[in-house]
């Protein structure tokens, strides 16, 4: 496990050359649950841990799967038997809201639980669809911990995707082992490529899930899931950061990543190309260079993981950037606008929200070479960011860096061997 690494300092700095992207969290803790659920062996591979892949490992474990972690390969003998009655999620959003609906598979009660900000986060959506399907659902005053007792039945019910996407993913994949077929109805569903990475893994491991117009989800009953050899795709969200810095000072080339892909987060390829910079794509390697920059407007309603490193890019440019769907943040390991504009305030940034728009104006090279501290509040994303302005606006300690262990331990050495002598 890399050393935690509890502040750093960056100054700015030209940057070059190629990494490796890590593997997508958002894959891997699906794939986890998959073959939980699947009767038999399965094989990941292309991991790269962090925090939230380990507390997926750490719940399918609890709930009865086999799993053994040899270098890049995850081994996952299936089976859904939990031996023991609370189970820690730690700060994984996903991991609480996936792994709750198959929870209720089985009779239970079964407690999940969650530690720092994911404690603060809402779990209240959960709640009316499992009722309705058959099993029992109580959060503590709306959050966490959280207790389910099954098993869950299948039915209809109707779902709020207007906070998050991911308790429909939880009930996706519970719903085909359910004995009766169902039909959810999905309100207000936001983070729409995540469902769609939801379904798509579903139909690797032998899973059928009907999706119609108007967020309308049929999903069979009594299905089985199907051991398989899965490969984890580069992601999008982490290599964002690191290509972005090649927007900013230099060139970057991250590898491993899927054009193709259905994460959301692949969308900042054409918001590079909106700010300015130089994009080309060969094969799975994906090259970000510094261009003509200027301003640019991007909808990040369905990606706002990209917040916090837009917001640090359009710093650098000249001129008004305009990033949409700041309603989408305030859930997230901390209120990010909130975060955004008070910790880049401490660089001379104005940024603004007004109505669901976050305004962020071009800033200045500073005059002052006096180091500036920026507190991450704990969240993986801004310390990513904090480091993405220090290329350009530092010197900049960040404090408790080792917060972004919680997506990609690797990012600052990764970062560091980037930079040109």
């Amino acid at each position: 496990m890399p050393e935690k690494v509890h502040a750093i300092s960056i100054a700015p700095a030209a940057i070059g050359g190629a990494i490796d992207a890590p593997s997508s969290k958002s894959y891997f803790q699906r794939a986890v649950a998959a073959a939980l659920l699947a009767d038999g062996k399965s094989m990941l591979e292309g991991n790269s841990l962090c925090d939230d892949t380990r507390a997926a490992i750490g719940v399918a474990e609890a709930l009865g799967a086999r799993i053994t972690v040899d270098g890049g390969i995850v081994t996952v003998r299936g089976g859904l038997a939990p031996i023991r009655d609370e189970v820690s999620c730690g700060e994984s959003g996903l991991c609480i809201r996936m792994f709750t609906p198959i929870a209720a598979l089985v009779k239970g009660p079964v407690t999940l639980t969650a530690a720092g900000s994911l404690a603060t986060r809402p779990l209240t959506m959960l709640v009316d669809p499992i009722s309705a399907l058959g099993a029992r659902c109580v959060t503590t005053n709306g959050r966490a911990p959280i207790i389910v007792g099954g098993p869950l039945q299948g039915g209809i019910a109707a779902v709020d995707g207007s906070i998050s996407s991911q308790s429909l993913t939880g009930l996706l994949m519970a719903l085909p082992l359910a004995p009766n077929d169902s039909r959810l109805t999905v309100n207000g569903l936001t983070s729409r490529p995540y469902i769609e990475m939801t379904v798509s893994l579903l139909r690797d491991f032998g899973i059928t899930v009907n999706w119609h117009d108007g967020d309308i989800f049929d999903i069979p009953g009594r299905q089985r899931y199907t051991p398989h050899r899965y490969r984890v795709e580069g992601d999008w969200s982490s290599a964002a950061a690191l290509l972005a810095a090649g927007a900013v000072a230099g060139s970057v080339t991250v590898c491993g990543l899927n054009v193709d892909s259905a994460q959301a987060d692949r969308a900042v390829l054409d918001i590079f190309r909106m700010a300015g910079a130089a994009v080309s794509v060969n094969g799975d390697a994906v090259t970000v260079s510094t261009g003509k920059p200027r301003p640019f407007v991007a909808d990040l309603t369905d990606c706002p993981d990209l917040f916090p490193v837009l917001s640090a890019l359009a710093l650098t440019l000249p001129g008004t950037s305009r990033l949409i769907g700041v309603s989408r943040l305030r859930h997230k390991e901390s209120d990010r606008a909130a975060v955004l504009i008070a910790e880049f305030a401490k660089l001379g940034a104005q940024i603004t929200v007004q109505n669901d728009t976050l305004i962020v104006p071009g800033l200045d090279r500073r005059h002052s070479r006096e180091q500036i501290t920026i507190s991450p509040r704990e969240d993986h994303r801004i310390a990513m960011a904090a480091a993405l302005a220090a290329l350009h606006f530092g010197p900049i300690r960040i404090d408790h860096a080792s917060c972004v262990d919680k997506s990609y331990p690797n990012f600052f050495s990764h970062l560091a061997r980037l930079f040109l002598p």
